[in-house]
């Protein structure tokens, strides 16, 4: 269902909200709306941005009770259940009765500009009728809060309770936190620094040049034919590789060979078999094959390159210091893509004492989401008591 939505006008005064307009609906169930058109930080222009999101619980008299969650890379907007039947990438710490509870507080989560779950993307329709693909422009995290900010208008929500997000989301997070100071009360970065490094770019380039030299790539413009397959699985295996910590690849495959397959026995190359990690590689690949369109993860995947939250700012010290939220930083211990010590130096950058909470997760990464339990206590202390 798409909801025609009505933009705030120059002088500020608000007209009617979709939250006063539509009906109560499912928790975690999909919705959309338009947020007008969209200039872009890198020159670019969307005359017409869609965002989708899905909510939890109800807003209050006073719009005070709004969290908003911000997914990660592949991540969609399904937080937590809901009403639905599906697992939210977060059940563990949102919900009923959870740290983020939804009989308390309204959750929001939005699908980044650029995704492929239901906000304007590379398929979208571009007004030629034919899908954005090679032709869809370079949006950067902020572009993307810009265009949130808008959702956030018409919801009626004037200030964020808190923001939080893991890994991309978590960038996103803190972009919101210094790009509206005045609307976000409490910010919550899980898992990410201040801005992507050099590695992290390097690691990033490679996903994305994985995809584009796939045969079916066609320069983005594949609609229509074979999408490239091949290279979107490859892009996911590189990135997995990332996700997850040596010590978890070593206790969990080993050098074990894959079933019956025997990588050390056969004649030519062409006919090895696979050690188990490769198998599992494979696995990791189809899977996001099945559910995500490879242009949408080179436009994402570009957006987290862009993450530099002193760009154009100062310093770091001096961009952070447009912040007024109160800040809860966590990082996962044996993260081997944002590393803790970019967590560190996040926090200490930060104006007065922040503290750096440690999820205790030997698979890596990832932990940010298997392991967000662990945070429930300390968050719900510090932002949802």
């Amino acid at each position: 269902m798409t909801i025609a939505a009505t933009a705030l006008p120059e002088s500020g005064h608000k007209e009617r909200t979709i939250q006063q307009e539509r009906p109560i609906e499912q928790d975690g169930t999909v919705k959309y709306v338009s947020v007008g058109p969209l200039e872009l930080e890198a020159g670019g222009f969307l005359p017409d941005v869609v965002l989708a999101y899905e909510t939890w619980g109800r807003l209050n008299a006073d719009g005070s009770n709004a969290v908003l969650i911000q997914h990660a890379l592949t991540g969609s907007t399904h937080v937590a259940r809901g009403g639905s039947d599906e697992e939210g990438w977060w059940d563990q710490l949102v919900g009923p009765g959870a740290t983020i509870d939804t009989e308390r507080w309204f959750v929001v989560s939005i699908n980044i500009v650029g995704g492929c779950y239901g906000s304007t993307g590379p398929s979208s329709t571009a007004p030629d009728g034919r899908p954005w693909g090679s032709r869809f422009p370079l949006v950067t995290l902020r572009d993307s809060t810009a265009a949130e900010a808008r959702l956030a208008d018409q919801l009626g929500i004037a200030a964020w309770h808190a923001v939080v997000g893991g890994s991309m989301g978590g960038a996103r997070a803190l972009e919101w936190a210094v790009t509206y100071p005045e609307r976000v009360r409490q910010c919550a970065v899980v898992s990410v620094g201040a801005y992507s490094t050099a590695e992290q770019i390097a690691f990033a380039q490679a996903q994305t040049l994985a995809i584009r030299q796939d045969v079916d790539f066609n320069g983005g413009d594949y609609y229509g034919g074979q999408a490239p397959e091949a290279g979107l699985a490859l892009a996911r295996r590189i990135a997995h590789i990332t996700y997850r910590s040596a010590l978890e690849l070593d206790i969990r495959f080993g050098r074990n060979a894959q079933g019956r397959e025997a990588p050390l026995e056969a004649a030519v190359l062409g006919e090895r078999g696979r050690y188990q990690v490769e198998s599992y590689l494979d696995h990791q690949g189809t899977k996001l094959v099945r559910r995500f369109d490879a242009n949408s993860y080179i436009a994402i995947t570009e957006a987290l390159m862009s993450h530099d939250v002193s760009r154009g700012r100062g310093t770091l010290k001096e961009a952070l210091s447009r912040a007024t939220a109160e800040f809860f930083i966590a990082a996962v211990d044996t993260d081997r893509l944002y590393f803790p010590a970019q967590s560190r130096e996040l926090a200490a950058a930060l104006p007065g004492e922040v503290p750096v909470h440690l999820i205790e997760a030997p698979i890596g990464h990832d932990g940010f989401l298997t392991e967000i339990g662990q945070l429930g206590e300390q968050l719900h202390r510090a932002f949802f008591a």
